[in-house]
């Protein structure tokens, strides 16, 4: 494309298009739109906003992030005037405080809900062209994708799940009509969303079969009501909050440990550990009481015979305990839940281990689950918390078209520049894409949405056309990879490697290597001028581009000036 056809992306319906309207969505409009100015449209399938949190209203679907730091942080009225009431923010107040934020900023104007984008193609005109499910095209000079982590709904290929006559239900569709009270339920997967299910379903069902894999590692959530005083005192040190979380690794809102594991006596550890079980949070568990259970086998195994000892001493069925015990590495995205291996003291909960050497599921029948042993499960409901195609899932079912179609860009395994863009899409940014960082999830996407921000802002001062380079790119998938490599993560089959999706290539989806780091990688980009980032239509071809970035209380560009340096 040659700067003659700079005007050529003027002639468009709107300046920019946002596909899903998430806390990633939502955040990314109010930027685009308040901030920048532009002519923003907002596409949602759904009925109403909230992304994640409006399709997840499975019983016990919860945030395992406290509450404080599981919301936005760029207002400081909402700061003060949004109370919460318990240490983890269930599922409805998320979706409230998600319509409130919608409220508060107008933002309705912009968004078209029951609205399914199916695909997008690149015009070298300078423009994206957006097809809807009812046969609606619009153009737009930029496109954000906030697609969702986990969206793409994964259902499980098991024989005769069309059979079953009772209620079959996916945790990521959970019917709004569905009572389980008093019923025969079933559930297959014992993930986050399985867990969460499992402990809040148990008291008010007839009877709960679990029918898992894989048995998990999971420690106290510590959830339950706040103290007097403790969200005014959030509020008050706000100021000092904000930055330690932007400073940290994971962005959960504490301090990580810098003690080695294996540096403390035998007695120390045991301490450490018991009071990060009492205090509670996966998360917690895992990086706040010492620096290396991620990356070194002893002092991981460690943790992980805390938690076996708390599996034994909790579960009274000495073979139920067994059945729940693993003996893999702790080495998938830490759990927490309330009270979870205590369920399996109910009466009414019966564990049945579907692993290939126990008694794996044959089929699904019109009266529940039949498994190897002959055994045939009767249910009322049979409950699927099988997960997502996570990360890229949502994007391969979309016929996108930049220089080539997505499928065959990622081919064999999805790529990226910072989680941000990918090489051969230009003015496509994506919210939480592939390679993005492993935190938090709303600390990473106001990070991200931020410096998406700043990338439109750059590109409307040159040439209206931005994109990553394959060479920036390829680096990055390499630093994804080699930190990857020095943690036990990669050791192990989990859906963060897309290891949950039959047939799915194993590969590194997310930048393990903190929010501090991700952000000094940002900021390099920003200081060199939007390094990484190529800016074909730029009018003074061959200058060297300085911006000058003022940079606002949230971390926001809040101008950015060009001025080209002598071309000689």
């Amino acid at each position: 494309m040659t700067a003659s056809n700079a005007t050529a992306a003027h002639n468009v319906d709107y300046d920019a298009v946002i596909i899903g309207a998430g806390f990633a969505g939502l955040y990314q409009l109010y930027k685009l739109r308040d901030r920048l100015g532009l002519n923003v449209h907002l596409f949602e399938k759904g009925s109403g906003v909230g992304g994640t949190w409006f399709w997840n209203k499975y019983p016990g679907a919860m945030s395992d992030t406290e509450s404080p730091f599981y919301r936005y942080s760029f207002d400081d009225d909402f700061l003060a005037d949004w109370d919460w009431q318990r240490k983890y923010i269930d599922q409805p107040d998320i979706l409230a405080y998600l319509e409130e934020t919608v409220r508060r900023f107008d933002l309705g104007r912009n968004i078209k809900l029951n609205t399914e984008v199916t695909g997008m193609v690149w015009s070298d005109d300078g423009h994206w062209s957006v097809r809807t499910a009812d046969g609606r095209t619009v153009t737009s000079t930029y496109v954000v994708t906030a697609l969702g982590l986990l969206s793409a709904t994964n259902w499980p290929a098991i024989p005769g799940l069309g059979d079953f006559k009772g209620r079959l239900v996916h945790t990521a569709e959970y019917p709004d009509d569905l009572d389980i009270a008093g019923k025969r339920v079933g559930i297959i997967g014992t993930g986050s969303t399985g867990c969460q299910f499992i402990v809040a379903s148990a008291p008010v069902v007839e009877k709960l079969t679990v029918f898992q894999r894989s048995p998990q590692y999971s420690v106290p959530s510590g959830n339950g009501p706040v103290e007097e005083g403790e969200v005014d005192g959030y509020k008050a040190r706000w100021g000092e909050i904000l930055p330690q979380i932007r400073e940290s690794a994971v962005a959960f809102g504490f301090k990580e440990s810098t003690v080695p594991t294996m540096s403390v006596s035998a007695e120390e550890r045991e301490r450490v550990f018991q009071q990060a079980w009492d205090r509670g949070n996966g998360f917690y568990y895992m990086f706040g009481t010492f620096c290396d259970l991620a990356t070194d086998s002893e002092a991981n195994e460690a943790a992980a015979a805390f938690i076996r000892k708390k599996i034994k001493e909790t579960v009274k069925d000495p073979a139920t305990a067994e059945r729940l015990t693993p003996l893999t590495p702790y080495a998938k995205r830490p759990l927490c839940n309330h009270e979870y291996y205590e369920v399996y003291n109910r009466s009414n909960v019966e564990l049945v281990s579907i692993r290939e050497d126990d008694t794996p599921i044959e089929r699904v029948t019109a009266r529940g689950v039949l498994t190897s042993d002959g055994r045939e499960h009767a249910l009322d409901v049979l409950v699927l918390a099988t997960g997502f195609d996570a990360v890229d899932g949502n994007y391969r079912k979309l016929d996108l078209w930049g220089r080539q179609h997505i499928n065959k860009h990622w081919d064999p395994a999805p790529t990226s520049y910072m989680g941000i863009m990918t090489a051969g899409f230009p003015n496509m940014f994506m919210v939480v894409g592939p390679n993005g960082p492993f935190v938090n999830i709303v600390a990473g996407i106001e990070v991200q949405v931020e410096f998406i921000t700043r990338l439109v802002q750059a590109a409307e001062v040159r040439g209206k056309i931005v994109e990553a380079t394959k060479e920036a790119e390829d680096a990055w998938t390499e630093t994804c990879k080699t930190i990857a490599e020095m943690t036990l993560f990669a050791k192990e089959q989990s859906w963060i490697f897309g290891a949950n999706i039959p047939g799915k290539r194993h590969s590194v989806l997310f930048y393990l290597g903190g929010l501090k780091n991700y952000r000094d990688c940002l900021e390099t980009s920003v200081r060199n001028g939007m390094q990484g980032f190529a800016f074909p239509n730029e009018t003074t071809v061959g200058s060297k581009v300085e911006a000058a970035v003022s940079e606002s209380k949230d971390g926001e560009a809040e101008h950015i000036e060009v001025a080209p340096a002598q071309v000689t």
